[in-house]
């Protein structure tokens, strides 16, 4: 029963880091877009998008070891007893981290899916997101929310209107 609740709780943290990720993911990597446009950050992109498959894997996992060091940070704030600091620091770190991360994959990710044991594991990621997100999806507390919001937003409108 302890191990079932355990598992429940996992599977609902993962969907909802995962949720996070995938509502972030597109419009992070669209800002980082915008970014590029810049001289310099275009050329940038430009060598990025023609790595080998080894070196934009070496890309591609900078930005999680350039980030450990903030989110270490993070703790340490609120360990001092920081705690809002901190937590800034973490969510600006983790939204900074998906734009880069985002942004990077779409440029290497030709190249990443040449190597054999990255495309086996990347279909399997997908699998097994897709399969989460769709049990997550599916459960009746996530049903529960989704009505209650539909309803938030009709009543909202109906204000709005009168």
């Amino acid at each position: 029963m302890l191990a079932r609740g355990l598992r429940a709780l996992l599977h609902w943290t993962v969907g909802l880091v995962l949720l996070f990720e995938e509502w972030g993911w597109e419009p992070l990597a669209r800002w980082a877009a915008r970014l590029a446009r810049l001289p310099l950050l275009g050329r940038l992109e430009a060598r990025i998008a023609g790595l080998s498959p080894h070196a934009a894997l070496a890309v591609f996992a900078l930005p999680g070891l350039m980030l450990l060091p903030v989110k270490l940070g993070a703790v340490a704030l609120v360990a001092q007893g920081h705690v809002v600091a901190g937590i800034a620091l973490i969510v600006a770190a983790k939204l900074v981290g998906t734009a880069l991360v985002a942004r990077l994959y779409q440029l290497v990710q030709p190249a990443l899916l040449q190597l054999a044991w990255f495309a086996r594991l990347h279909a399997r990621w997908i699998a097994w997101k897709a399969m989460v997100l769709a049990r997550l999806r599916a459960s009746v507390p996530w049903r529960v929310a989704r009505a209650m919001r539909r309803q938030l937003r009709r009543r909202t409108r109906r204000w709005l209107r009168d």
